[in-house]
């Protein structure tokens, strides 16, 4: 009887683990916002530009930060998000998506 109730509980809390992992794995995740991305690459644009600054590509970098940032401003942030994302690969960054 001792082997089976400790049989029986090990199965109930593999039960639990597995539903919990499912359970956190379907949570909802909310999508960040057009206007949230552009924030958010303009600062990763604003740290490329101080750690590549001897960039061969940095006033070319900029100026697509200037016009993202226009873009995202005039409500256009899909045109801004391409801007800031192109600035980064010129100085040789990636850009880095957001945690959700």
């Amino acid at each position: 009887m001792h082997r089976f109730t400790i049989s029986l509980m090990g199965a109930l809390l593999s039960i639990s683990l597995v539903t919990a992992a499912v359970a956190a794995s379907s949570a909802k995740v909310t999508p960040i916002t057009r206007s949230e991305r552009c924030i958010d690459l303009n600062r990763q644009v604003d740290e490329a530009l101080e750690t590549h600054a001897a960039a061969t590509q940095v006033t070319a970098a900029k100026a697509l930060q200037r016009k993202g940032n226009r873009f995202c401003a005039n409500k256009k942030q899909a045109q801004g998000i391409r801007m800031l994302a192109n600035a980064l690969k010129l100085l040789g960054v990636t850009p880095i998506d957001p945690v959700q």
